[in-house]
């Protein structure tokens, strides 16, 4: 009986003794998790923003010898990496003399001539320095006067007819509604900061007068931006991503609710498409692309596996959303995140040297298979051993998993010219929005946002055809009204 007794005692000690083991590691696991968002969160604060990976013993970097014993770490045999051998392309220097003021700016001369008396001196030349200047823009009035001319025997009135305006029997010119377009939209100036400065030029016009006037001239754009979309989707390659944008909605508990824009990138013909949706499901980009045939590049979101077995669509994913993940596990385990990110500078470099010597994609197809492809297997092989030595739910186990799972689509961009390694080229087009969230905070309305998504779409393409918006946009405003709908291409920014 005795012996039954501490046999028990035996076996739920050694159950207690499992139980707290278990507790001690799922302890640890979240001390470690935590441990990696304190970091995250001093990164974000005081670290630097930039992701793009130094190595500490760069050779082109001179070092100062402290005679300071090393630290020991832990050694990882690295896979072999093929040699690289590249031509360096010398940098010239980028500094160019004093800044020449462009030749077709106006000049106003100003003739100065000494205080002495040169009346018998002889003139040998002059001396012309040039300053650039600027006066604040101005407001002015467009008065069209048309004569009456009666028909004889009453037979009615002839006058001349008025020039066609962006909003019927409205005071603002095409020239000021762009502007108002121009600095909400490109330089992030909201309109009730435009109010105010009208008002120091003692021009007192209401915000829900501008308001409207932006409204009315987005409602123009509405057939412009539908031509913008189909002209898109004719690519065989395009770049998606997504931002969140806060929308005035007054039937939320807290007045405002999360709505996203989806932003759709062509590379090769240089085209951007903004799509306003109130969610981030698959509802968006399930429409916009229903019949879209390509290579299609996203980050990691869920939403874009639909697309991976849709008939004539070959995903490709983002190399710069792999290297991040790296890039933040530096602080959890140095050793490996920095061979990851050495391994993935040397696929950049090869792009590096593609985009200085401006390679066409046949040449850039070429340099990707001797110098990226094998690179490319390495890595792979890398993943495929360390994803087993790690903890999954630390920052590298997160890396590794995240990378090794998408390794072939993030390497389909070595298959052909005109891909790009990452999805930088669309999110660098979101960067207004990010910017303009800060100024203006949100959207009036959900039909406020769809309309700032139209307007996105045709000023950012404008900056990718290196076309000046508010040239672009006043022509377009005044010509649009009279434009038939098969010549609207016509007006899309070249």
């Amino acid at each position: 009986m005795i012996i039954q007794q501490q046999k028990l005692s035996y076996e739920e000690l050694l159950q207690q003794h499992f139980l707290l083991i278990n507790n001690y590691k799922e302890l640890e696991g979240k001390y470690f998790l935590l441990q990696q968002q304190f970091a995250q969160m001093q990164r974000m604060i005081f670290g630097s923003k930039s992701e793009r990976f130094v190595p500490v013993a760069n050779p082109s970097q001179a070092t100062l010898e402290f005679n300071i014993e090393p630290v020991a770490t832990v050694e990882i045999k690295q896979e072999q990496v093929s040699a690289h051998t590249r031509t360096t392309v010398e940098k010239k220097p980028n500094h160019k003399g004093r800044l020449k003021l462009p030749a077709h700016l106006e000049r106003v001369e100003h003739k100065l001539e000494p205080t002495e008396d040169v009346t018998a001196l002889k003139c040998i030349g002059e001396e012309i320095t040039e300053e650039l200047e600027y006066t604040p823009g101005k407001f002015f009035v467009n008065k069209y006067i048309r004569k009456k001319y009666a028909k004889p025997g009453g037979e009615g009135i002839i006058t001349a007819a008025l020039p066609t305006r962006p909003i019927d029997k409205g005071i603002p010119g095409p020239g000021l509604l762009s502007q108002i377009i121009i600095d909400k939209y490109v330089d992030h100036l909201p309109l009730h900061r435009q109010v105010q400065r009208f008002k120091r030029e003692d021009i007192h016009i209401p915000a829900s007068t501008i308001t409207d006037w932006v409204k009315y001239s987005g409602n123009l754009l509405v057939p412009l931006s539908n031509v913008l979309k189909q002209q898109l989707l004719k690519s065989d390659y395009i770049m998606a991503d997504e931002s969140p944008i806060k929308v005035l909605d007054s039937e939320k508990e807290n007045g405002t609710c999360q709505g996203y824009y989806w932003v759709y990138r062509s590379p090769v013909e240089n085209l951007v498409l903004f799509d306003y949706r109130p969610g981030r499901g698959r509802e968006g980009p399930s429409e916009i692309l229903k019949d879209f045939s390509g290579h299609l590049q996203t980050d990691g979101y869920a939403v874009y596996e639909m697309f991976e077995n849709r008939p004539g669509i070959t995903l490709l994913s983002c190399m710069a959303h792999a290297r991040r993940y790296f890039e933040q596990a530096l602080d959890n385990d140095k050793t490996r995140a920095e061979f990851a990110l050495q391994q993935i500078q040397l696929l950049y470099e090869t792009e590096r040297t593609a985009r200085t010597n401006n390679y066409t994609p046949a040449q850039r197809l070429e340099l990707r298979q001797r110098e990226s492809v094998p690179v490319l297997e390495s890595i792979k092989q890398w993943l495929a051993k360390n994803v087993t030595l790690v903890l999954p739910q630390s920052a590298i186990g997160k890396a590794i998993t995240y990378s090794l799972a998408r390794w072939d689509k993030l390497s389909v961009y070595a298959t052909d010219g005109k891909l790009e390694i990452d999805n930088n080229w669309v999110e660098n087009n979101i960067r207004p929005i990010a910017l303009g969230r800060k100024n203006y905070l949100f959207a009036g309305s959900h039909d406020a946002a769809q309309r700032a998504a139209i307007i996105y779409s045709l000023l950012i393409t404008c900056k990718l055809k290196n076309v000046n918006p508010f040239n672009w946009l006043k022509q377009t405003l005044s010509t649009i009204p009279d434009t038939k709908a098969t010549n609207l291409i016509e007006l899309l920014p070249r």
